[in-house]
């Protein structure tokens, strides 16, 4: 009876919240209130009552019990449900969920980890799964702690690509500590879903996953109990609950109907009647016992180093470091795209081949990962072809929403890469990047920057991205020379500089080229190697514009939203500012030579020199 009537109550609190706000997904939490409430009373492990114990980065850092389970709200809007199961746990006030959705609330329309105990922001569908998966991964591999993942998800999201990368990496993992609850209630936004109610499809599915799958009424109290039993009691497999539910589940001019979704209900005093009334039961739900993670040793290394002059890869100084880094600090991991040989986390794996993880090709699932990873303090990179981690692009967006501490890297960029053509060249990434909020963007020109750039990303909040290349370049920068994350490096400057030209990564060789042919010439030119793109360095670019005329950006990249724009903007406020010039990747390109592609792009040397000498005899030509 007080399941029943813990339920009832989360249905109730539901609609009050939604009420309260005029808004929210009342139905939506209606249909899985009875899952939710066998799942906060008798199985559940989790610590309401101390957030730093419950799931956030702060707990997990501070050393306190890690071995509460994780409970992800997959179908983020059903909030209103999630945040019913908080009241009822002790860890909101009443008083608090009826600032559900108001400004400056903790309880925002999609839950986030400003109300503890939320590990993630969810809300976009389809990402709550693959986080579960990397958080039972974290489980298993990492801490080594018997705590579960509680995943619930909506079945309109099962159509999303990424919940089946989940569901292929959890079953080949045998992730027997993961529990995904399935709310069956048919019924999306604007028509019933692909499979309706037929569990038996969805069963078969799952199963040949890998998964053991349960099929139940999702209203009977004593079903679910039986199955979450049977979840527990599973091992070598997780385990998927297909509940089989009504939306609205109570309420009669709701239930089951089209057409209600995403709107509170429009008499939320007979429905609340309807329900049986507000009910203000507690739920003492039972922590973990209070246990340690496993921790791997930290120890010495020898930071990666060249001499000047060697010809070297950034990918290659990467995995190097990377290596380095998991030698000196045992909570660094990696996660990869299943081309760790090209963007060379090989090394770590071959150093580190516990803390080192296969994610396949399945860049979501791979991001989604080492979100989860990261809420338990560990301290993942993860790697790719820079032009296939546009495909998690929204999943990296999200991470910034669950301010997620993410390293990413992205290998091969550009139409340097030569031959394979423009499917494998990234020539988004950098204004895709620069867009997620707090990010930093880097694109080292030779190895000891990367190494140096690869180890300072390690601290460093927020989500980083490294841009590599495939093509082995000069190293100009000595290797205890200071590389930092804001900085950028001066190559050549004089008192008669007639302008400025501004290069990343593999542009920077051929600005040196030009900049030697230019001074044959009688054309002085700074060069500034600006391998922090997001924070750049501002001083040294007004510097720049304060001594030269003009300043020429180059770099292996569309025009928008890359280095140009990022020069343009940290320049935006001098009104004394030069003539910014912008060369970049115009065109579509095709195969070809690295030399043969810059060249037609206008990257090269020569377009450098020839846009050089247009904007310095046009400067002349004005005096």
């Amino acid at each position: 009876m007080f399941r029943y009537e813990l339920a009832q109550q989360l249905r109730v609190d539901s609609v009050r919240a939604s009420a309260a706000a005029g808004s929210g997904h009342p139905t939506s939490s209606m249909s899985a209130a009875d899952l939710m409430a066998v799942l906060l009373d008798g199985y559940l492990r989790l610590d309401f009552t101390d957030p730093d114990n419950a799931g956030n980065n702060a707990g997990y850092n501070a050393g306190n019990n890690a071995g509460n389970d994780a409970l992800i709200f997959s179908k983020g809007h059903a909030s209103p449900l999630y945040y019913a199961m908080l009241k009822a746990a002790g860890a909101i006030t009443d008083e608090q969920l009826l600032t559900f959705r108001r400004f400056g609330s903790r309880l925002e329309g999609h839950p986030t980890p400003r109300i503890p105990p939320t590990p993630v922001a969810t809300g976009s569908l389809g990402q709550g799964l693959p986080v579960g998966v990397g958080l039972a991964l974290t489980g298993k591999k990492l801490d080594r702690l018997d705590y579960r993942v509680w995943v619930l998800c909506g079945d309109s999201e099962l159509a999303e690509g990424s919940i089946w990368e989940a569901f292929a990496q959890a079953g080949w993992a045998g992730l027997d500590n993961l529990t995904v609850v399935v709310d069956v209630n048919r019924l999306g936004q604007t028509r019933e879903t692909m499979l309706g109610w037929d569990l038996d499809a969805y069963a078969e599915r799952a199963r040949s996953f890998g998964w053991h799958a349960v099929r139940l009424d999702g209203h009977d109290l004593d079903a679910i109990d039986a199955a979450y039993g049977s979840a527990v009691n599973t091992t070598g497999k997780p385990t998927v609950v297909f509940a089989r539910t009504k939306k609205g589940a109570g309420v009669a001019a709701v239930e089951n109907q089209l057409g209600k979704h995403g709107k509170p209900l429009e008499d939320a005093e007979a429905a609340i009647a309807e329900l049986g009334g507000e009910r203000h039961l507690t739920v003492e739900v039972t922590p973990a016992a209070a246990r340690q993670r496993h921790e791997f040793p930290s120890g010495e290394g020898k930071m990666p180093a060249w001499e000047v002059g060697d010809q070297v890869a950034t990918r290659q100084a990467y995995g190097a470091a990377l290596s380095y880094l998991g030698d000196t600090n045992g909570r660094v991991v990696a996660l990869d795209g299943e081309v760790s040989n090209s963007t060379q986390s090989q090394m770590f794996a071959e150093a580190h081949p516990e803390r080192y993880f296969e994610m396949f090709i399945a860049e979501q699932q791979m991001i989604a990962a080492a979100v989860g990873m990261q809420t338990r303090g560990w301290v993942p990179y993860a790697s790719t072809f820079g032009a296939f981690l546009t495909r998690a692009y929204d999943f990296i967006r999200m991470a910034a929403v669950s301010r997620a501490d993410l390293r990413l890297c992205g290998s091969h960029a550009g139409v340097s890469i030569g031959e394979d053509g423009p499917s494998q060249m990234a020539l988004e990434d950098i204004a895709a990047l620069r867009a997620v909020h707090g990010s930093t963007v880097l694109h080292p020109s030779d190895a000891n920057q990367a190494a140096r750039l690869v180890t300072e990303m390690a601290g460093r909040p927020g989500i980083s991205y490294l841009r590599t290349l495939r093509g082995k370049t000069l190293v100009r920068t000595p290797a205890n020379q200071d590389v930092r994350i804001g900085g950028s490096r001066l190559l050549r400057s004089s008192d008669r500089d007639d302008l400025t030209i501004v290069a990343c990564g593999i542009t920077v060789d051929e600005a040196e080229k030009a900049a030697d042919r230019l001074a044959s010439g009688g054309i002085a030119v700074r060069v500034l190697d600006c391998y922090s793109i997001k924070p750049i360095d501002q001083a040294a670019l007004t510097e720049a514009a304060a001594r030269t005329r003009a300043i020429v950006t180059v770099e292996d990249h569309w025009p928008e939203g890359g280095l140009g724009d990022a020069v343009l903007e940290a320049l935006a406020e001098n009104l004394d500012r030069p003539a910014v010039h912008k060369l970049a990747v115009r065109d579509m390109p095709i195969s070809g030579s690295p030399a043969e592609l810059m060249h037609e792009a206008r990257i090269d040397a020569d377009a450098i020199v020839a846009t050089a000498q247009s904007v310095v005899g046009e400067l002349m030509s004005r005096r």
